[in-house]
């Protein structure tokens, strides 16, 4: 086959206040929450400005994995389609076809793979292909998947040289001491295969790039049923822990996102950083890897991998 475009499939997120609720109904179709749940999420968004950072940052990705490819080859557009927030997929995959373009390589923003990543937004294409059949009588573009890219060296690249760039901050004397916690969204144990395979492998090969030693890998942001097992431990919980064993600084990790929004920015930017701070431990939350050269040059080698032919469905 012949790739000629690019697709990044991202999650979406809310553009300001008035979007946070229908954003959030597009999120949870299907899934029974409490309200109580919904409220909390819908002031967690307001309290840090009523819009989420994460379209910003996948339309920077998207227009530097163009310029890149522009410059260096294969040239071809770059497209952005987001599950649950504007530009929906079913949108761009019309865009897409209105332009000619029969085949196209599928980026999904999602360092690891699992039911509750991958699988959701391989879902989400394919519905929307089916939304794009309905409109004009023929489906959307054939979308074929990158290779999976959670230890791809640009990525461990780019997320080492995040990982020192916040370490250098901690007080040299305290810096040995530090505890590094890579953290990854929660997801019911039943689909922890092989999402957890690979958040460890990603973990071991960042610390391995950026010279640490120990780490933890602890998780956030869980939901559903508080009878389900999910995966565990809680970083809250791991910093309670840890500040009771006497560590006086902790590294945080996001090593399942590639852009900041309300799950960094709440959940690890204020939930937990409070709960450090009132330990009495520095906390030292490193920034995802957004547009980061590294991580826009691993995009752009998994397009070249995939032209011709080397791509997975």
């Amino acid at each position: 086959m012949t790739i000629e475009a690019v697709l990044l499939v991202g999650f979406g997120g809310p553009d300001g206040p008035e979007d946070i609720r229908p954003f959030l109904d597009n999120v949870l179709r299907g899934r029974p929450v409490p309200p109580a749940r919904y409220e909390e999420v819908v002031h967690h968004y307001l309290e840090i400005g009523g819009r989420s950072p994460y379209n910003d940052f996948t339309f920077q990705q998207a227009q530097g994995l163009r310029k890149l490819l522009k410059r260096e080859g294969p040239e071809m557009p770059v497209y952005v389609g987001m599950r649950n927030w504007k530009p929906f997929l079913a949108d761009t995959l019309l865009e897409m076809h209105q332009a000619g373009i029969q085949e196209a390589l599928g980026i999904i923003l999602a360092p690891q793979q699992g039911e509750a990543s991958w699988g959701r937004y391989q879902t989400a294409v394919r519905q929307a292909s089916e939304e794009v059949r309905l409109h004009v009588g023929q489906p959307g573009p054939s979308i074929l998947y990158s290779d999976p890219w959670y230890d791809h060296p640009l990525f461990v690249e780019a997320q080492a040289d995040k990982l020192k760039c916040k370490s250098s901050k901690i007080p040299f004397d305290r810096r040995p001491l530090a505890r590094l916690l890579f953290v990854a969204h929660s997801v019911p144990m039943s689909l922890a295969h092989p999402y957890v395979e690979q958040l460890r492998a990603s973990c071991a090969a960042v610390v391995e790039e950026a010279g640490f030693s120990d780490w933890e890998l602890v998780y956030q942001s869980r939901s559903g049923n508080p009878r389900d097992p999910w995966l565990e431990p809680d970083l809250c919980d791991a910093l309670v822990r840890l500040a009771a064993e006497g560590v006086r600084d902790a590294i945080v990790v996001p090593i399942s996102f590639v852009s900041d929004h309300v799950e960094v920015l709440f959940d690890l930017d204020r939930e937990a950083a409070q709960l450090a701070a009132e330990k009495g431990m520095g906390y030292y939350r490193v920034c995802t890897v957004q547009d980061h050269p590294s991580f826009i040059r691993m995009l752009a080698d998994l397009v070249r991998r995939a032209s011709p032919g080397s791509v997975s469905s």
